[in-house]
């Protein structure tokens, strides 16, 4: 018979059990967890069953936030990358955002929640000019292969932005497992590299964002410019950070 192999759920399934009293659900997991010597039944003076986590389970629990701590902490490095070098390009950019679009699934409109790991705006305060962004950043095959059966999130994205870039850290994937609405980043050899310019599309709202993401970014903070890089007072706007709005815009004055 072939062992059953450990996944998410059954990591979750654990961290449910030492959480709480341990009642057993009597399903296939809990099955999968008992054979693997991960869980184990115990039975009180009144013959009533519970579940208790063994010692091996209490280990592959550790192992298992050591991996998650190591993958946030890798995502965050990439993160802080992507939202710099937005920043280097002269656009104002945010992350950590909770933002929520309307978009149409099954054929039926619905609110779907999105928290875009980089949301940045160019640097303007022309509505029309605003070429929205977000990039959604993957460190490991596994989340980024989850993340894109999630057709509804991506709407939600190219809803609030006209242009969405997945950001792939190295040898997890490449262009080809990405759709083609999407535009293609890579970290290589240190390097952030783009594998596929994104469609840029124009924006649906006559505000240049929806109105929920304009109230969300006037409560959130911009990422900050490091300061090896602020600008001296009186110092020159980089070329690229104003949009190319007309010269005679009373906005651009």
């Amino acid at each position: 018979m072939t062992a059953p192999r450990l996944t998410s759920q059954h990591r979750r399934r654990l961290r449910e059990v030492w959480r709480s009293a341990g009642w057993p659900a009597q399903d296939i997991v809990e099955a999968e967890l008992l054979a693997m010597g991960l869980l184990e039944r115990q039975h009180d003076d009144a013959g009533r069953c519970t579940l208790r986590v063994t010692d091996a389970g209490i280990q592959t629990l550790a192992e298992s936030a050591a991996l998650n701590r190591a993958v946030r902490s890798d995502h965050e490095a990439l993160v802080e990358q992507v939202a710099l070098a937005q920043l280097r390009e002269g656009r104002i950019a945010w992350r950590g955002l909770s933002l929520r679009a309307k978009v149409a699934t099954e054929g039926e409109e619905g609110w779907q929640m999105a928290m875009p790991d980089v949301f940045s705006v160019r640097h303007t305060s022309v509505a029309a000019y605003l070429q929205p962004v977000v990039h959604e950043i993957k460190v490991r095959r596994a989340d980024l292969l989850a993340d894109l059966r999630r057709p509804a999130k991506r709407a939600a994205y190219l809803d609030m932005a006209g242009t969405l870039y997945y950001v792939l850290a190295e040898a997890i994937g490449g262009v080809d497992d990405v759709p083609s609405e999407c535009g293609v980043m890579q970290m290589r050899d240190g390097v952030l590299q783009t594998l596929r310019p994104a469609p840029v599309r124009a924006l649906p709202h006559e505000a240049g964002l929806p109105f929920a993401v304009w109230m969300a970014l006037a409560r959130a903070t911009p990422v900050p410019r490091p300061e090896s890089e602020q600008r001296r007072l009186g110092e020159d706007t980089p070329p690229d950070t104003l949009a190319d709005a007309p010269l005679d815009d009373p906005d651009q004055a």
